[in-house]
């Protein structure tokens, strides 16, 4: 049996109308998994789930916005009775408010943590619960970032949100090893989506980004979205607690 397989397994993605998300939620969907794919409702999640039906693969949409960070457990518990209950995890949806320090104010600050990591917190929770429960195993894989580990100017609560998710990702590793549930994450260098087209569009940072990159390019969804396979397929039974950083080399150069 190909280890890196998904086939039989239901992944839930969130932030999968596009991006990463969508990248990871179309990678998976290839693998064999089913999908459940997670954004606020509209348009844009009812389309990339056609899209993704036509893999051939069982796609339901979920709305979901995390700013409703009390209604997540009642949500979860609500889609896996109607879905499947799923046994993989992505917390791919992300948000970001960018000022000096100085200036930040504390609603976009709380925007972004409570999006970037105090929802990332319920959903494992929930998800855990479940398998828990069912006597299951499970694979959680959270999008971590750069600035897990650095910081540029004007990042303050996008920063302290992506090291809460690599921190985060070990500590639920560690409470639930023995459970069964492994919980992985993946740091992004520049990757090219909606999220950064108003960086990849000013010509100065984005020879800035190619040249400090050592491989030479931003990244792109599938670049994520193959080792997110990866860490949800039994190839990585003996990993747990990790931050992967898929960064074209950035961390490795100065």
């Amino acid at each position: 049996m190909n280890p890196f397989s998904l086939q039989g397994k239901r992944a839930l993605v969130t932030g999968g109308s596009r991006g990463i998300g969508l990248g990871i939620a179309r990678a998976m969907a290839e693998a064999g998994a089913d999908i459940v794919l997670v954004s606020r409702p509209g348009k844009e999640l009812e389309a990339a789930a056609a899209e993704l039906r036509g893999s051939g693969r069982t796609v339901d949409a979920a709305g979901l916005d995390l700013h409703d960070i009390g209604g997540i457990a009642h949500w979860f518990e609500e889609t896996a009775a109607r879905c499947g209950r799923p046994g993989i995890l992505v917390n791919a949806a992300g948000t970001t408010r960018r000022a000096p320090a100085e200036d930040l104010s504390l609603a976009d600050w709380e925007e972004v943590m409570t999006v970037n990591l105090t929802a990332v917190f319920a959903l494992c929770q929930a998800f855990a619960r479940q398998c828990i429960a069912a006597g299951a195993a499970g694979k959680i894989v959270n999008i971590a970032s750069l600035m897990t580990s650095t910081a540029r100017p004007t990042t303050a609560a996008y920063t302290a949100s992506k090291g809460g998710v690599g921190q985060l990702t070990k500590a639920l590793a560690v409470d639930w090893a023995g459970k069964g549930i492994h919980v992985n994450a993946i740091a992004p260098g520049y990757v090219a989506t909606k999220l950064t087209e108003t960086l990849k569009s000013d010509p100065d940072f984005d020879a800035w980004v190619k040249q400090r990159t050592p491989l030479g390019r931003w990244g792109t969804p599938e670049d994520i979205a193959l080792p997110a396979v990866f860490l949800a397929s039994r190839a990585s039974d003996f990993m747990t607690g990790q931050v992967v950083y898929v960064d074209g080399g950035w961390l490795a150069t100065f």
